[in-house]
């Protein structure tokens, strides 16, 4: 355990992140305490080992702000307010300038340093938390030019008792960095999903994985998301006017019959692709995709990953799609290039069937 984060550290907020926190501390051996207006949450979470509630009077060491992000400058404002002289409260929302302008003129501002784990999951509350959530997943520290540089460090010694990696940036810095590779995706995703509200079900049956990875992410709760998006409206409205412009340049190709064009802008979402970061951070490395038949009944994953890894070949990226008309899944597996063939004839001596 940090000197630094000795605790008590308290979670105001006691939904998934505030809960999978609160956990990774305990397990690190720091005492928890929680507060949250749902009575509900507060109970599960304390059931589950992640703290007890926190008593009149008591004064945390650190407090983390996990609430919706429509509250996030109040309930900063009303931790700083409550905190003692030495106590630093962060918070752990989407968006970093709009908190950080409603506190800016407390006069304990310094106290303050913004963070955001890049981390969540489809589900929400207390019963979803985990310990490991943030176990190797990028945690943005977010100083202003005021903070104390205490204060820096202890929030980055939560991130690092959680098990996270911290990136520090400026609250304007990662504003701009969710923007792009979170809130706009986020809202894309939802734009095209909701295309497919109402379609003919025979449409629907011509569904596959692609239209599944493309919208995804946009089953998040709406009212949740339009609190995320709405608080860094700038940011988002920059990014947006971007697509809207390469929307307008691929209707003009398309309508002209334009391939040349339509082609580069096709070519332009290729290198984007190529720009996201590969496994463990570092650069994108080329893969080959090995596909697998896999009969959908309980034991054939398993069974199918025992056989890869007897192979020795190993495997950075796992899909499945199913088709429609028969009680199959088709797995796809990348793996290196130049290991392919190897992992396609090992699988086959096993009785698998596999293509490119």
């Amino acid at each position: 355990m940090s000197d630094l984060l000795s605790g008590p550290v308290e979670i105001v907020g006691a939904g998934l992140i505030g809960t999978s926190i609160a956990l990774a501390c305990r397990r690190a051996g720091v005492d928890v305490l929680l507060s949250d207006a749902s009575a509900e949450h507060l109970r599960t979470a304390s059931g589950l080992g992640a703290g007890r509630a926190k008593e009149p009077g008591e004064v945390a060491q650190l407090v983390v702000v996990a609430v919706p992000p429509d509250h996030l400058g109040e309930e900063i404002a009303a931790a700083l307010d409550a905190a003692g002289e030495d106590t630093v409260v962060t918070d752990v929302g989407s968006v970093k300038a709009a908190p950080l302008e409603a506190v800016s003129g407390h006069p304990a501002a310094a106290r303050y340093v913004g963070s955001h784990p890049m981390a969540g999951s489809e589900r929400s509350g207390p019963l979803a938390a985990s310990a490991d959530l943030f176990t190797g997943r990028p945690w943005a520290v977010t100083p202003h030019a005021g903070a104390a540089a205490t204060a820096v460090r202890r929030v980055t010694a939560l991130v690092e008792t959680c098990g996270a990696v911290p990136v520090m940036l400026t609250p304007a810095e990662h504003d701009k960095a969710v923007a792009r590779t979170s809130h706009v995706p986020h809202l894309v995703s939802s734009l095209v999903a909701g295309t497919l509200a109402g379609a003919a079900p025979e449409h629907l049956a011509l569904t596959g994985q692609g239209v599944r990875d493309v919208t995804r992410v946009a089953g998040g709760d709406p009212a949740l998301y339009s609190q995320i998006i709405g608080g860094n409206s700038d940011a988002v409205a920059s990014l947006l006017r971007e697509v809207r412009d390469r929307l307008e340049m691929a209707l003009e190709a398309i309508s002209e019959g334009d391939r040349v064009g339509l082609e580069s802008l096709l070519a332009h979402g290729v290198a984007g692709t190529r720009a996201i970061p590969g496994k463990h951070g570092g650069p994108l490395q080329p893969v080959a995709a090995v596909h697998v038949a896999v009969p959908d009944h309980p034991g054939e994953l398993a069974r199918l990953f025992a056989d890869v890894g007897g192979s020795g070949v190993n495997i950075e990226d796992v899909r499945i799609d199913h088709d429609p008309g028969r009680p199959v899944g088709l797995v796809e597996l990348d793996v290196a290039e130049g290991r392919a063939e190897e992992l396609m004839g090992a699988l086959e001596s096993k009785g698998w069937v596999t293509h490119r």
